[in-house]
């Protein structure tokens, strides 16, 4: 059924529809997705999976709406990143398997700068409490940045805005944690990955093995296969 309703929103557009990509007229560099793994140990899958069960337990006898869902992903999401706050704000430490991923990865950076990019409030926490980085939130912090006067930076997918650029400070993005929005994760990328960039771009994508985030990469890959497909055709319509 959506296939069929995409083909048929396809088919009407294609004759009104010009698309132009910057990668098809501007030289841009390479950009390389690399996904770095992360096991559990077994005492820290019992705890990730017994508060798994407890959150689905709790919201098994309503009806499973968008705002629940969203809460348990939160929750789940938080959970396989390290850490994950109760009901009285109190946080739940499970794991420090990313931290020291991130670390593995900072130091493979062999001095160049490195962004990372973070979701909750949480993952902030642990990370400065762990590492001496700068968050960029403000113009002062984005134009140190660019001079390349800050050796690790984390930013917030949402203070990444369109028109923010941050190429000239670096070409390493790493994700901590995901969103499930494909608009702000691409957005993100594209501070680094866009044009005037001197060097290939790497993302790296830090995954708890067998958690909600290997769902989340997927679904973010599977969206952005649908956009590039309709791209693709449109494209396609023009070249004949």
């Amino acid at each position: 059924m959506g296939q069929d309703l995409t083909s048929e929103i396809i088919s009407k557009i294609l004759e009104i529809t010009a698309f132009m990509e910057a990668e098809d007229y501007i030289k841009m560099p390479e950009k390389v997705n690399i996904e770095v793994f992360v096991s559990l140990s077994d005492k820290e899958r019992d705890i990730y999976e017994t508060l798994k069960k407890d959150l689905v337990v709790s919201i098994k006898d309503k009806d499973i709406d968008a705002v629940n869902a969203a809460t348990l992903s939160n929750k789940l999401l938080q959970m396989a990143s390290g850490s994950v706050y109760d009901e009285d704000k109190n946080m739940i430490h499970i794991h420090d398997r990313k931290l020291d991923a991130l670390e593995d990865l900072i130091e493979g950076a062999n001095g160049k700068p490195v962004l990372t990019a973070y979701w909750y409030k949480s993952d902030l926490k642990r990370i400065k409490d762990r590492f001496d980085v700068r968050e960029l939130k403000a113009s002062g912090d984005f134009k140190e940045w660019n001079q390349g006067n800050i050796p690790v930076a984390i930013i917030h997918p949402a203070s990444a805005g369109h028109g923010l650029n941050l190429q000239a400070g670096g070409s390493t993005l790493i994700w901590f944690s995901l969103t499930w929005s494909l608009e702000l994760y691409e957005q993100t990328n594209a501070r680094l990955y866009r044009q005037g960039q001197k060097e290939t771009v790497v993302i790296h994508h830090i995954l708890a093995k067998g958690t909600i985030d290997e769902d989340v990469m997927k679904a973010l890959e599977n969206k952005n296969k649908t956009q590039t497909a309709l791209i693709d055709a449109v494209k396609a319509n023009l070249e004949s």
